[in-house]
């Protein structure tokens, strides 16, 4: 197809089953390609198949790609070839990788995966020194560097490896869309790290004294409400809500349905009501809210059922099961899950570590590993093999068959 190229003509350029191409008939050479995903590149031609991707659509404009294309054609006219070809010149309009990951990557990863906020803080936070440079110019020495000044600092192998897997996705990206020729991160190997490593879990007088720091912090609050109740009713105020109920706030009952079902924190903070169902006693955990975007069902034991069964007596109108004060989706819970801690006296246990206690948990009493698997929503069985030591017996009677 041959046309005049115009910024609405971009914008109405649609996907179709096979890739296909506008050529301009402003800039002789100039066309745009266009891919079954709804890539669009502006790209070169100055002789019979002989092309050369210029940047793409969105990033470059419509006026650099007529501008580069003549600068080819100069070249190839001159010399024969273009000089970005003989010379590996690149277009001066090439984004910066900052440029790239918020106007191209970033648009695109959030479309296409979950977490996305998180990823961009990592890319935020640990690549400072490259993020000014244009994204042709960055090396794997570059990215050596900083991974040294992470481990230089203290992070672990496993730390190291996921700040860079976040980058190596954008240079994937960049390699897919053309933007440059090879990866620099294609002879940078990942560091080795203890693939099952050491499971963090509560022993039964940390689990004892969690639950009496439960108790111990709701009775504090409830007395410190009937202080101040009593306070205020001496000098004829208004009373606050008194806190006489199962539960004084959102922490407990959020802990120990943690605890009893193994669901992940943000499984927890997106869970409605409409997703629990008292009569099949199962909580259900969409896809649009879980990791592997696979939906689960999970059975609410006997604890968990009486805690939701209280706490949605009292838990308001929100649609959330765990709402902020606001009624909107709870975002933060780490203050007061830190606090708890500290009155428990339980050292490097994170909330995620509730997970896995729930899981260690289900293999020490003898349920099967792919049971245990899918009950934490793992898609890889690997995942859960990290619990296979403490399957009851199992290693100790194998050796026993020699």
């Amino acid at each position: 197809m041959k046309t005049k190229i115009t910024q609405k003509l971009i914008n109405s350029l649609t996907t179709e089953q096979k890739a296909y191409r506008v050529h301009d008939t402003v800039q002789p050479g100039l066309f745009i390609r266009v891919l079954p995903s709804g890539h669009k590149s502006y790209m070169i031609t100055w002789g019979r198949n002989k092309n050369a991707t210029l940047g793409r659509v969105g990033v470059m404009t419509l006026d650099q790609a007529r501008t580069e294309t003549a600068r080819y054609l100069a070249d190839a006219h001159e010399h024969g070839e273009p000089l970005a070809i003989t010379q590996g010149r690149k277009g001066a309009t090439l984004p910066s990788l900052r440029e790239f990951i918020d106007n191209t990557y970033m648009p695109w990863f959030e479309t296409h995966h979950k977490g996305h906020e998180k990823t961009l803080h990592t890319l935020d936070n640990n690549f400072e020194p490259i993020m000014p440079q244009r994204i042709d110019s960055i090396t794997g020495r570059d990215l050596e560097q900083i991974r040294t000044g992470w481990m230089q600092a203290g992070n672990k192998p496993s730390t190291v490896n996921r700040k860079m897997g976040s980058i190596s996705g954008v240079f994937s990206r960049a390699v897919e869309w053309e933007y440059i020729a090879a990866h620099p991160l294609a002879k940078l190997k990942q560091l080795k790290v203890d693939s099952v490593g050491k499971v963090r879990y509560l022993d039964a007088d940390e689990t004892k004294r969690l639950h009496e720091a439960l108790d111990a912090r709701q009775d504090e609050a409830r007395t410190e409400r009937e202080t101040a109740n009593k306070w205020r009713a001496d000098r004829g105020k208004e009373q606050m809500q008194s806190l006489l109920l199962p539960f004084t706030d959102h922490l407990k009952p959020l802990v120990l349905v943690s605890l009893n079902t193994g669901m992940r924190r943000g499984e927890l903070f997106d869970l409605q009501w409409t997703a629990v169902n008292f009569q099949t006693k199962t909580i259900t955990a969409a896809g649009a809210t879980t990791k592997t975007s696979d939906t689960r069902h999970i059975p609410m034991n006997k604890e968990t059922l009486a805690v939701l069964t209280d706490w949605k007596k009292q838990a308001g109108n929100s649609r959330y099961v765990f709402p902020s004060q606001a009624g909107g989706r709870l975002e933060d819970v780490k203050s007061a899950w830190l606090k708890l801690l500290e009155r428990a006296k339980i050292e490097g246990f994170r909330w995620h570590d509730m997970r896995h206690d729930f899981a260690s948990r289900l293999v020490m009493a003898g349920v099967p590993l792919n049971t245990v698997r899918e009950l934490l929503g793992h898609a890889d069985i690997k995942m859960t093999l990290r619990y296979a030591h403490l399957a009851p017996g199992t290693k100790a009677a194998a050796v026993e068959l020699i």
